[in-house]
């Protein structure tokens, strides 16, 4: 999991290059989100802030949740409805998410080659992609390790 501190240094950067304001709720928002190992919902992230500021609403935390995405800086896990930190915001976001169904663990891809081959072959179809969501539910290595993991010995007492 790459540092939080690291990622919001990283999307300040990002923000003042662009000219785009990282506004103090925008940026606690994305504190929140990568903070949290796998992804959060917006209502959770909403009880989350209203906990610090009484005047936090679910219009606020969509407008951020959606400057966020706008930026790069934040995923949307369509299947789960969440929203996930980005890991690396300055590569050309062409992506895939692996996520654990146990854990809630989220990996991000880059394989462009895949991304190239479904923009070739819409294109040779007429049809122009304006996003594109790919994700892999499965099993991460570490709850398949605990899962095949026998049980532990129980003793028995007298």
């Amino acid at each position: 999991m790459t540092d939080p501190r690291d990622m919001i240094r990283q999307a300040e950067r990002q923000c003042q290059q662009r000219g785009a304001r990282f506004t103090p709720i925008r940026r606690r928002v994305l504190e929140l989100i990568a903070t949290t190992r796998g992804g959060l919902k917006a209502y959770e992230l909403l009880d989350r802030l209203a906990a610090e500021h009484e005047a936090a609403r679910p219009p606020t935390v969509y407008r951020a949740l959606e400057f966020l995405i706008d930026q790069g800086l934040v995923h949307r896990i369509e299947s789960l409805n969440a929203y996930v930190a980005c890991p690396c915001p300055e590569h050309a976001h062409g992506f895939q998410l692996l996520i654990c169904r146990h854990c809630g663990r989220v990996e991000e891809l880059h394989l462009n080659e895949i991304n190239d081959h479904l923009a070739r072959r819409a294109g040779e179809l007429g049809f122009e992609v304006q996003r594109q969501t790919i994700e892999l539910l499965g099993q991460c290595d570490a709850c398949r390790q605990a899962l095949d993991r026998p049980p532990a010995a129980t003793v028995e007492t007298p």
